[in-house]
């Protein structure tokens, strides 16, 4: 038996999600959660075999929750099954060390297989997804935002939102300070000189929408 554990904060997208795996007779959800801050503890006291986390969550977001998690249990298995399929957010979650990546926009079956492989300790990325990595590098498109790191992605996401420095400190669990150096970075490296300029990059690239928070 597998078992699962669900976050998204999207009450029907959860109880889809529940009743497809459960019908598979291997599966078993364990817990759920609509943010990663309500997952956070019961994660790690489960510990489930699988994680299946969005990215688009309130609070936090889901890369600073699979951060937080995978710092305090390296051994749990996180998939997440977003509707960012954009390549920055796939890579940024595979560095951070997530097992696999799903679309939304992908088949049914692609989420049964994903748990599947990930519960036997096996990897996993929707085959749109990896088509598209592969044939940007080897076309060598770009993104504006390539140049940052992980964590800096984090808070340009939030600072593209109009977040203030102080909140994304809170909601990223790291100083003001610390959120003022990234926001440096962060500028200098996408050569632009206020936040207002950062949205317009994060509209243009189709990965800030009305529905991320």
């Amino acid at each position: 038996m597998i078992t699962v554990y669900l976050i998204d904060d999207h009450t029907v997208v959860r109880t889809g999600f529940r009743r497809l795996l459960e019908s598979e007779g291997d599966i078993q959800i364990t817990g759920e959660a609509g943010c990663g801050e309500d997952a956070y503890l019961e994660c790690l006291k489960l510990k489930p075999d699988v994680i299946i986390a969005d990215i688009s969550m309130p609070g936090e977001g889901g890369l600073a929750f699979i951060r937080r998690l995978l710092r305090k249990d390296e051994n749990a298995k996180v998939l997440v099954v977003s509707m960012h399929d954009d390549e920055n957010f796939v890579s940024h979650a595979i560095q951070l060390g997530v097992k696999g990546y799903l679309s939304k926009s992908g088949d049914l079956d692609d989420l049964i297989e994903a748990v599947h492989a990930i519960g036997k300790g096996e990897n996993w990325i929707s085959p749109k997804i990896a088509q598209k990595i592969v044939y940007n590098k080897g076309a060598g498109v770009g993104s504006p935002v390539d140049l940052l790191t992980t964590r800096e992605f984090e808070v340009f996401l939030l600072l593209s939102e109009g977040k203030s420095v102080n909140e994304i400190g809170l909601t990223l669990h790291i100083s003001p300070k610390t959120v003022n150096v990234h926001r440096a970075n962060i500028l200098a490296k996408l050569k632009v000189k206020n936040t207002v300029q950062l949205a317009h990059i994060a509209v243009s690239m189709g990965i800030l929408q009305s529905n991320y928070r």
